[in-house]
């Protein structure tokens, strides 16, 4: 009988890894400890819950390296993409799903395959025998994370992680806010009003940074310390780091005209996405915060249009723990001192929905070929699954490691093409065709996955 690989975790990236090897024709066990094990950020106990956002961010495969790893993703006959589509909401140029028939969808796919079994349990040992992935994500329960740090001898990097709030869609005051893409960007009239847009003036903007700033937040633990990530900023940091930061960061109100005043530029602009297919749920856009919950509904509440925003969901902030993978993993995505043991998804030092599930793509194909026998080499670093693995393997600085989106900046150069600001577009349009031919390549030359019957 051929041996079973274990995922620990059900999220993007254990989803993605058991799906692949399956595929494959491994036998898959899925060790998920919720929901008998409740965290902060999860409300159900569904595989590939999305918790922050319900957006895997720019679909464009030409332009965007994130758009990008979708390509590749699909390429792969990728589960979590496949999902995704069946799941689509209108978002301009974004592939935003509605996030809870996603996530049953997602369960249901990996409940039905004949390969692929779930157990409710969870993990707090690194195990020494058998072939595992460990694809636990930002909220690692503690148990383990103490575990992982006694097995590599070293602390696990730590840093904050914000949530956005959710509002009624029916609590918006539509005289006030209006429905419009950024620079009516959508191939249909729907994509090009897929947003909901809530304008400010001046003084409103300025009365609303006061606010922010003055507002209480939640404190920290004792001994803890806030290293946030960039890409994912409270908006209470943002306004820290100077007063027009949020409007040149996600309150920008270029590429939007507010149909209930033409003569007027909003000096700043909120958005929200519609967050579920009903479009009873908006998410605001860029807006997670550590505000406590009373200070969340005072301070928003100051948006124009959302005076009397009721929410579904308030924002919050927890605990992200990875490791310093650069260190401690070799290109097979192995812990080098453990080499049955592979991490995947967040834990591993990449951000994002997609790039997690991306990185469970890869690892569950090396895991599955491994058990079969044989070995599959990381995907080229001209790829966007390749140029991430390269990164988090040893590309990065493991002194100043953090987590990382996958961008053109983690590519190698292409030859012949300049850089600056006007020749972006053909530069990303090389990254994006080298990339194509190579991951295709990559594809034909690895274990081409086995198509079973559900």
């Amino acid at each position: 009988m051929m041996q079973r690989l274990n995922i620990v975790g059900g999220g993007m990236a254990g989803a993605e890894a058991a799906w692949q090897a399956a595929q494959m024709g491994v036998p898959v066990r899925i060790h998920e400890m919720r929901p008998k094990v409740e965290t902060f950020a999860h409300q159900t106990g569904d595989l590939g819950e999305m918790v922050c956002s319900n957006s895997f961010r720019s679909d464009d495969d030409e332009a965007n390296a994130v758009g990008l790893l979708h390509w590749e993703m699909r390429a792969a006959n990728g589960l979590i993409m496949a999902t995704a589509e069946k799941h689509r909401l209108p978002a301009g140029g974004a592939l935003a799903v509605d996030r809870e028939p996603f996530a049953k969808s997602v369960t249901a796919a990996l409940h039905a395959h004949p390969l692929i079994e779930i157990v409710g349990e969870e993990i707090t040992t690194l195990p020494e025998d058998g072939t595992w992935i460990f694809a636990t994500g930002p909220l690692t329960s503690s148990d383990l994370a103490t575990a992982i740090q006694a097995e590599t001898g070293a602390e696990a990097l730590a840093f904050f992680d914000a949530i956005a709030p959710i509002i009624y869609a029916e609590s918006i005051n539509m005289d006030v806010a209006w429905m419009q893409s950024r620079y009516d960007k959508g191939e249909t009239e729907e994509e090009q009003k897929a947003y909901l847009n809530c304008p400010m003036t001046k003084d409103q903007y300025e009365a609303f940074i006061d606010a922010l700033l003055a507002a209480e937040k939640a404190e920290f633990k004792p001994g803890e310390t806030a290293g946030y990530f960039d890409g994912c900023l409270p908006i209470e940091i943002m306004a820290e780091r100077g007063r027009e930061t949020l409007r040149f960061g996600p309150m920008k109100p270029v590429g939007l005209t507010n149909a209930h005043d033409l003569e007027n530029k909003a000096y700043a602009v909120v958005q929200l996405r519609r967050d579920n297919a009903l479009g009873t749920l908006f998410n605001i856009v860029g807006f997670q915060t550590k505000m406590k919950y009373g200070a969340q509904k005072e301070v928003l509440r100051m948006i124009p249009g959302l005076e009397d925003a009721e929410f579904a969901r308030l924002g919050g902030i927890h605990r992200n723990t990875f490791l310093n993978s650069p260190t401690l993993l070799d290109d097979q995505m192995r812990l080098k001192s453990r080499p049955n043991i592979r991490f995947a998804g967040q834990i591993t030092g990449v951000e994002g929905y997609v790039e997690s599930a991306a990185m469970g793509l890869i690892a569950g194909r090396m895991a599955a070929a491994e058990i079969q026998g044989h070995t599959i080499t990381p995907p080229p670093a001209e790829t966007a699954s390749g140029a991430l693995i390269t990164h988090i393997t040893g590309g990065a600085d493991a002194k100043t490691f953090q987590p990382m989106n996958v961008n053109f900046g983690l590519f190698p150069p292409v030859d012949g093409v300049k850089g600056g600001r006007k020749n972006r577009k053909n530069r990303y349009k090389a990254y994006t065709d080298r990339a194509k031919m190579s991951f295709s390549d990559w594809l034909a030359q690895v274990c081409i996955p086995v198509k079973v019957e559900e």
